[in-house]
């Protein structure tokens, strides 16, 4: 894989049963670029190893006055020379492509993981932990799998040397082989040790980026209710700890970088003691002395590969972990390897949700009221297949008699649509914001009249530089954070009725407009989707006047169905939700009469 073919068509299924495990699944998937990298190290490597021999051969040339020994030392060097720049840069070049690769292959992981989790993604895991997995991490583990490759073609070198020198100059050779295995495990017992306060030190990070993530996202309430200065003394201390970690950490490095410096020099000396007495013994040659002393001090390039790979296995360790974490999860239940797979939700089906009792008609606008809005979200994500935690005995949520657990995420995505309370607009223009996956049936025209976007194309057009005054083609900043919240709410509605779904469920769709734009939003929404499954998680009197049918929600299980205006004559429950009116004014204003179906008495019975 090169850098110009990326992304991945498919990053494949990670084992993410640990970050250790996660590591070996993603430098298996780089086996090709590890290969190339491994090679282009050799020869870098063995290069640099080869210069003692061609600097002990031009020495020993010149003691003996031998001009021919002397232009083959030459040549030697050249070429030794030339096949350590070629080695250089090519594993450069790969050992940065397997980086590069390697953390797009995380990067594409995460990505599925978000999209196949959606907006329950930040209710599982910190949205600062996302951010952290997604960013820092995500290089740490693409410097691990870059390094893997270098410290291979680093132990092979020095096993080639050690080898070669024992059968070079047995003498020396033999206390050169048993020096350097002693260099390249000295530091691991203090490994462990290192791990601890790196681990310790990224945990701290890894708290600090959540907070300030989670203070960025709320500083606009922070602002409202003066608490500036408390998170921002909450982040001072964080940061603080995670300085005195990462200075812990650092003492530890320090200490392993030091005795790769200190025991290769006292190898060194001792090489060099011992060959200056063989050599005035007559026992070896000046170029030899010269070439062994040579090829020892040249070993600390390769032994700094090792002290690499320990930092950058314990770095990588539990970022690895963390992105193990986020990609371990999954939608609330899996089918069963054996069951069938299902393709079709059962077109014009009811919408049923076992856990509640709630039934949602086919073709039919359904209102749910709860009065507590955290359970409409839990229940709007039930009713999308996507609940924020799996519980105990879960049990799908059906559309037509067809859990949608056991449909393609792709496929339950198509069949129910959900728009949450705080739903997003991306940066781009507005034509590139309704351009969604959609049936087809509703033109983005239709969508915006039915939503009420009026005064909302109005705004964009006077907003438009260079585009003739044509709001489609007006560009929305980030999150939308140039229009008011109820001009982002109903541009986000007209995008959920674009895609025409065949179950539509929206969660507080008008809480953010004005008593006259929600009853024109609530008639356009009536209007559009009759004929067409929706539910409406509200409260408003007005949305509520709109629906087919209403369902009360209390305690986790729907107790009582009816019209708007049955429920309030008739269930005292709604009643409280809904309006503060006493029983009398609401038989003065004429809102009452129909029977109200109580449910709560009937065990297994849906509304």
């Amino acid at each position: 894989m090169q850098i110009r073919d990326l992304p991945y068509a498919d990053p494949g299924v990670p084992d993410v049963r640990s970050g250790p495990r996660f590591l070996l699944w993603l430098g298996r998937r780089q086996l090709a670029g590890q290969v190339k990298s491994l090679l282009w190290g050799l020869l870098h490597h063995l290069g640099i190893a080869g210069l003692p021999l061609g600097v002990g051969l031009a020495v020993q040339a010149v003691v003996d006055r031998d001009g021919g020994r002397l232009a083959l030392a030459g040549a030697l060097l050249l070429g030794l020379g030339s096949a350590i720049a070629a080695g250089d840069v090519m594993l450069h070049r790969t050992a940065v492509t397997n980086w590069i690769t390697a953390a797009a292959r995380v990067q594409q992981l995460l990505a599925r993981k978000t999209a196949e989790l959606g907006s329950v993604l930040t209710r599982r895991v910190a949205a600062g932990e996302v951010v952290a997995v997604s960013t820092g991490d995500v290089e740490r583990i693409g410097w691990f799998v870059e390094a893997l490759s270098r410290f291979a073609a680093a132990a092979v070198t020095l096993l080639v040397v050690c080898v070669g020198l024992v059968v070079y100059q047995p003498a020396l050779g033999i206390v050169v082989a048993a020096g350097i295995p002693v260099l390249a495990l000295a530091v691991l017992p203090l490994l462990p040790r290192a791990t601890r306060r790196a681990d310790v030190q990224r945990e701290k990070a890894g708290r600090a980026t959540e907070l300030a993530s989670d203070t960025v996202a709320g500083l606009r309430v922070l602002r409202g209710i003066g608490g500036e200065e408390l998170f921002l003394g909450r982040y001072r201390a964080a940061s603080q700890e995670v300085r005195r970690a990462a200075v812990h950490s650092a003492r530890m490095w320090a200490l392993i970088s030091a005795i790769q410096v200190v025991l290769p020099g006292l190898l060194l000396i001792a090489v060099v003691a011992y060959g200056t007495k063989l050599a005035l013994d007559g026992r070896i040659e000046v170029g030899e002395l010269v070439t062994v002393y040579s090829a020892v001090a040249l070993t600390h390039h390769a032994l700094r590969n090792f002290e690499e790979i320990a930092q950058a296995y314990s770095f990588s360790r539990p970022s690895a972990q963390r992105a193990a974490r986020v990609l371990a999860l999954a939608r609330a239940t899996v089918p069963a390897p054996d069951a069938p797979e299902r393709t079709e939700p059962g077109a014009g089906g009811d919408l049923y949700d076992p856990l509640t009792g709630l039934s949602a008609p086919a073709g039919v606008l359904t209102a749910v009221v709860c009065g507590d809005p955290d359970a409409a979200g839990r229940l709007a994500d039930r009713l999308g297949g996507h609940p924020a935690e799996p519980e105990a005995g879960h049990v799908s949520v059906l559309l037509g008699g067809v859990p949608l657990d056991e449909l393609p995420l792709a496929g339950a995505r198509t069949a129910v649509l959900v728009q949450d309370k705080e739903p997003v607009l991306l940066s781009g223009t507005l034509r590139e914001l309704l351009d969604v996956p959609a049936s087809g049936a509703v033109r983005a025209e239709e969508a915006l009249a039915a939503a009420r976007c009026d005064d909302v194309l109005d705004a964009l057009a006077q907003a438009s530089v260079g585009t003739g005054g044509d709001p489609m083609r007006t560009r929305i900043t980030e999150r939308g954070r140039s229009l008011s919240g109820g001009q982002r709410q109903r541009l986000a509605l007209a995008r959920s009725l674009v895609a025409d779904p065949e179950v539509l469920v929206l969660d507080e769709p008008t809480s953010a407009v004005d008593a006259h734009t929600e009853a024109a939003v609530a008639a356009g929404l009536a209007e559009l989707r009759r004929g067409r499954t929706t539910v409406v998680l509200a409260s408003s009197p007005l949305l509520l006047d709109r629906a087919d049918r209403v369902v009360l929600v209390d305690g986790g299980r729907a107790v009582a169905v009816g019209t708007h205006r049955e429920l309030l004559a008739g269930e005292p429950r709604y009643r409280a939700v809904v309006t503060r009116e006493t029983d009398e004014e609401l038989a003065t204003a004429g809102g009452g009469g129909g029977d109200v179906v109580v449910l709560e008495s009937r065990e297994g019975e849906s509304a």
